[in-house]
């Protein structure tokens, strides 16, 4: 009898760990001094633009990249909205600092630059359409090449798939595309 008493409580207390290690994966990581990188929406962070910038002016936009998240206000601070993105694929590929939307366009057209053609010489020029890896909306910051735009594969949001570019799905994209004016200040973290 004791036995059994035994393997039972041996049964519990393993399956006790086993829980406890699938329901805290990060602690393990944690000793190791290295922050994990979350995957999903619960990872995503809280930001407050007055820890970013000085004042509003027309609107701001924050790119998160360690959270995949973008943060959206606008010049009074009565509108907050928060979407999924895509980032880019490397660190090499991110940049990361100030700038703005300096213009539009719904039905982008898309050229490869020259690195993505060192990268993959097979690349070509793509007219708007299902087919364009900038979706459906794009709007292009004060740096040369680099947007936040939509995407026809949607299973580039929450991953590190882009050239350098913020990707949104295509609904979130035409959202955010419709409330920000050209002007509106980002930030890359």
């Amino acid at each position: 009898m004791s036995k059994n008493t035994f393997s039972r409580r041996s049964a519990l207390i393993a399956g006790a760990g086993a829980i406890a290690s699938l329901t805290t994966p990060n602690l393990a990581l944690g000793a190791t001094g290295v922050d994990p990188v979350r995957r999903n929406l619960s990872g995503w962070r809280k930001q407050d633009w007055r820890d970013h910038f000085d004042t509003l002016g027309i609107g701001a936009i924050i790119a998160d990249t360690g959270s995949r998240a973008l943060h959206y206000w606008n010049g009074d601070a009565s509108d907050y909205r928060v979407y999924p993105t895509s980032i880019p694929m490397s660190e090499e590929l991110t940049k990361r600092g100030y700038t703005e939307i300096v213009r539009k366009r719904v039905g982008p057209d898309w050229t490869p630059t020259q690195n993505m053609l060192k990268r993959d010489p097979e690349l070509k020029y793509m007219p708007p359409g299902p087919g364009n890896p900038l979706g459906t909306h794009a709007m292009y910051l004060s740096w040369p090449a680099y947007l936040i735009h939509g995407t026809h594969d949607t299973r580039k949001i929450g991953r590190r798939s882009s050239s350098g570019c913020i990707g949104l799905y295509n609904e979130k994209i035409e959202e955010l595309f419709a409330i920000t004016p050209v002007g509106t200040q980002v930030l890359i973290l």
